[in-house]
């Protein structure tokens, strides 16, 4: 079996997806239905804004998900997944590709996501941070010693955990964390405190958005963050949407579950980040890009 993996926030670069637009015509036109649709010319952004710019959450996202997803599309004769998997944001974009949203309904849904997120980090100044070289089980154990809040948020692969909190929650775990052995503690370039409790603001206007967005049942499984596991249920798909806002993302189960059901090749669209995280589960796993 083939598993297409979609990326999340900060895999965004400068430049992402002018060669589409320039080299492909339907890729041209599902962008510029973008700007359409967003009321504002995120390409330009896209393509010639800063990395400031391409980090605000209200940019970030909605521009991920249309260079993935517009990959996906333009090489409808590659993408034949046996299941996907979306990291975080990345979920929608997944979704998108294998039948349950509509490219319209899905940037939509994008749009709201990341106003919603913005404004909630807003509330409260917050940030992330990866732990690099301990084990899980030690980040927990730090996280919830911290008065401040703080709590892991990205599984990612056995070795990092990326935490999510206040600024200063974040900052006395990572000192805390370095003191008990971590190789590394480094601060994203995120915008806020994604997939954690500072998010609950903004899960009643992401459900609300979510209910009223048509769902189809995807082509074929979908594994989600919130438990790692493969759903093909409208309905639950839906619920497992809104509960990620503010549950960790556990995707090195959502991995581990992958190639335990079957899964022997993994190709990244849109990115590459991911394609090291599987080879942090598996080291032979093969691993592309679209």
């Amino acid at each position: 079996m083939k598993a297409y993996i979609f990326p999340g926030q900060a895999s965004q670069f400068e430049g992402m997806g002018s060669d589409l637009y320039n080299e492909n015509e339907l890729a041209k036109k599902l962008m510029e239905d973008a700007n359409d649709i967003l009321g504002f010319r995120i390409t330009d952004i896209m393509f010639s804004g800063s990395a400031v710019e391409l980090k605000e959450t209200k940019v970030t996202q909605p521009s991920v998900y249309i260079y993935s997803v517009v990959k996906a599309i333009i090489a409808a004769d590659q993408f034949q997944p046996d299941v996907v998997a979306g990291h975080s944001l990345g979920e929608i974009s997944a979704l998108t590709s294998c039948g349950s949203l509509s490219f319209a309904d899905g940037l939509r849904l994008v749009a709201k996501r990341s106003s919603a997120m913005q404004k909630a980090c807003e509330v409260v100044p917050s940030t992330m941070a990866a732990i690099i070289g301990l084990e899980d089980s030690m980040v927990e154990e730090v996280c919830a010693s911290i008065e401040a809040l703080v709590v892991p948020a990205n599984y990612n692969c056995p070795g990092q955990l990326v935490i999510s909190g206040s600024i200063q929650g974040v900052e006395l775990a990572c000192e805390k964390l370095l003191e008990v052995g971590a190789r590394r503690a480094m601060k994203l370039s995120v915008g806020g405190a994604f997939h954690s409790p500072l998010m609950e603001p903004a899960k009643a206007e992401l459900m609300l958005a979510i209910e009223s967005t048509t769902f189809e049942s995807p082509i074929c499984p979908i594994y989600q963050n919130v438990d790692g596991k493969a759903y093909r249920d409208a309905g639950a798909i839906k619920q497992n949407l809104i509960d990620q806002l503010t549950k960790p993302v556990l995707w090195t189960l959502s991995m581990q579950n992958m190639i335990a059901d079957g899964v022997v090749e993994f190709v990244e669209v849109g990115g590459k980040v991911l394609s090291g995280f599987v080879k942090k589960v598996d080291r032979k796993m093969p691993t592309n890009q679209l």
